[in-house]
């Protein structure tokens, strides 16, 4: 399918040249909106009832015009972000802009009417002045239950969509301010968790709150001021995007990348996108990709569009606005029953994340050879999150445990910069919940989730390391995850080399160990046994041995990387003792080991 993201962007309602509104004006409400969008997005991290979100801030906003075009955000999960336009069109077709009154909010979770998957849940109250729908507030939040035959919202074995959860195209529960109780109620009675109506109440807050104050902003600019200064940040988006786009080498770049295996363990999924650069178009053809039905591994169109962006846009200037002016300015083709755009109805629980992230992997792995500079991976090799689930003995009801608690792991090295802190960008503002407030709120305890020394992808700049992580029940429960991450870790850059692999074993010391091959389908524990999930590294950018031997040195007293580890992988001979703190560099004997690495190189290469 040829999907034209510039039809998908609706009309534009003036021509270039008949703007009522300077730029700094424009600005000036762009400024404001993206406020708001940040305080919908904080409303909820403040009054929301479960740590998903009031910890873990799984969720961002976003602001539309009438016509469902992105107009600005917060900062948050790119993918998110950019996966909130396709359901408020979807609910603007169906129900018509009419039906929008100020006052109103919506909700919506289904992953065929432009969503991601299943816990997703999009929020959004419509501002609409004198009967004319102007701007539409939008708050995504993931969500730790969907209904269906699993609790926590990822029935990885599931037949099709219905098996996973209870689909929401669109509903209405604010219906000019005046609660629907009936449809608040079946949203209730859907969902296992006891927070589900606090956290989903938390969105409609945000919503409503920042309907009123867009409400307040059109009354003091006008209808036609503000609908111009969208359309202002739009074009001025589009032509930056132009600019950079024009400057990149022309031609047809192809590539690949592949995800382990889908939760039944069907092996190597694969991604192929051929991306051409035409003067200042920019064309991503996913043809090519995986097309086997018997696959339980799909990211909707939607998802994927949303990675597509966000993976270019970090490619490019930061200071360009993220809107509607990115997707117009690409021309995605996405063909239909492939593994990035599934026929309707097939499951997608996990394929949000495999093979949804992965998009982020294959493009900046087939623009490395042009853009190496930029060719950063914003993805993550998680699988799905680990859900536990068990009797809370304090309270005798049951917990499900999503497992959001701080790790590391899969942030690759840029060039001119070791992987900076704990996961990659693509997590957004996504803030793991600590170790202290999570053993308060489930019966566990987390014992360790230090950095893995040489898990880090070796290069002149190194990859993050990724975590030991150690998590201890201690009352009987059961496992519930998908692992992948293991055959294919996070790609090198440039010469990097890649990032150790995840391993992940469930009742890790006991005498029945488990270790994950693909899928943990509730798997038993008894209190005291032990979850170690060994969280992969980023990959390297660059030849290590072109990396600072004094820069190994610090990586060695830092404990990313081990005395071994510095000879093996980046040819640096270390004198003296870690213990004692008195490690240098033998200069002459690095020299002489690079100089045979590189010799060794040439013979294999030869």
């Amino acid at each position: 399918m040829h999907v034209d993201l510039q039809a998908l962007a609706g009309p534009r309602r003036r021509l270039a040249g008949e703007s009522p509104v300077d730029p700094v004006t424009a600005e000036v409400i762009r400024g404001g909106m993206e406020t708001i969008c940040f305080e919908m997005a904080m409303y909820v991290s403040r009054t929301a009832t479960t740590p998903i979100l009031n910890q873990s801030n799984e969720r961002n906003a976003t602001i539309l015009d009438g016509t469902g075009r992105l107009a600005a955000l917060s900062v948050g999960i790119p993918q998110f972000m950019l996966t909130s336009t396709l359901p408020v069109r979807f609910a603007l077709d169906l129900l018509g802009p009419a039906e929008f009154h100020q006052g109103d909010v919506f909700v919506a979770n289904d992953p065929y009417h432009g969503g991601g998957h299943l816990p997703d849940y999009n929020v959004f109250a419509p501002v609409v002045v004198d009967g004319r729908l102007i701007l539409i507030a939008s708050i995504q939040c993931h969500h730790g239950d969907t209904g269906g035959a699993v609790p926590g919202g990822y029935n990885v074995t599931a037949q099709d969509i219905w098996g996973e959860g209870v689909r929401w195209p669109v509903v209405k529960v604010l219906d000019r301010g005046v609660e629907r109780k009936d449809v608040l109620y079946a949203l209730q009675v859907n969902n296992r968790l006891e927070g589900f109506l606090g956290d989903l109440r938390a969105q409609i807050g945000a919503a409503k709150q920042a309907a009123d104050e867009l409400a307040e902003m059109v009354k003091r600019y006008g209808c036609d001021v503000v609908e111009a200064s969208v359309d202002h940040a739009i074009d001025y988006a589009a032509r930056r995007f132009a600019e950079e786009v024009a400057a990149w080498p022309d031609g047809v770049y192809e590539g690949d990348a592949y995800v382990d295996h889908d939760p039944l363990g069907n092996p190597d999924i694969h991604l192929h996108v051929k991306i051409t650069v035409s003067g200042d178009r920019l064309t991503v053809d996913y043809t090519g990709s995986d097309e086997r039905q018997e696959l339980q591994a799909w990211s909707t169109f939607g998802n994927t569009r949303g990675y597509t962006v966000a993976q270019i846009a970090a490619m490019m200037d930061p200071e360009i606005p993220k809107n509607e002016g990115f997707f117009t300015s690409i021309d995605l083709i996405v063909p239909e029953g492939c593994v990035l755009n599934p026929h309707p109805g097939r499951p997608v629980s996990a394929g949000t994340h495999h093979p949804g992230a992965d998009i982020g992997e294959v493009i900046a792995v087939t623009l490395s050879g042009v853009l190496p500079e930029r060719a950063v991976p914003q993805t993550y090799k998680t699988g799905i999150p680990t859900t536990i689930r068990g009797i809370d003995p304090r309270t005798g009801q049951p917990f499900v445990d999503s497992s959001a608690e701080v790790y590391a792991g899969w942030c690759n090295a840029a060039k001119g910069m070791d992987a900076w802190g704990a996961v990659s960008a693509s997590f957004g503002n996504l803030w793991k919940a600590t170790a202290e407030i999570n053993e308060s709120l489930y019966p566990h305890v987390q014992w360790s989730r230090d950095y893995r020394t040489d898990s880090g992808g070796p290069g002149q700049w190194r990859g993050g390391c990724g975590s030991h992580y150690v998590k201890e029940v201690r009352v009987p429960s059961k496992v519930y995850t998908y692992v992948v991450g293991m055959k294919y870790p996070m790609p090198g850059i440039a010469g990097g080399g890649h990032g150790e692999p995840n391993r992940l074993t469930l009742r890790a010391g006991s005498d029945d160990p488990f270790v994950v091959a693909h899928t943990a389908d509730w798997v038993p524990m008894e209190a005291g046994d032990r979850i170690v999930y060994d969280y992969g590294g980023g990959g390297g950018w660059g030849d290590p041995l072109d990396r600072e031997p004094s820069a190994v040195l610090d990586d060695v007293l830092d404990e990313y990387v081990s005395v071994e580890g510095a000879r093996r992988d980046y040819g640096v001979v270390l004198t003296g003792s870690l213990e004692d703190l008195t490690l240098a560099v033998d200069a002459g004997a690095t020299e002489a080991r690079r100089a045979e690495m590189r010799s060794a190189r040439s013979v294999t290469s030869g």
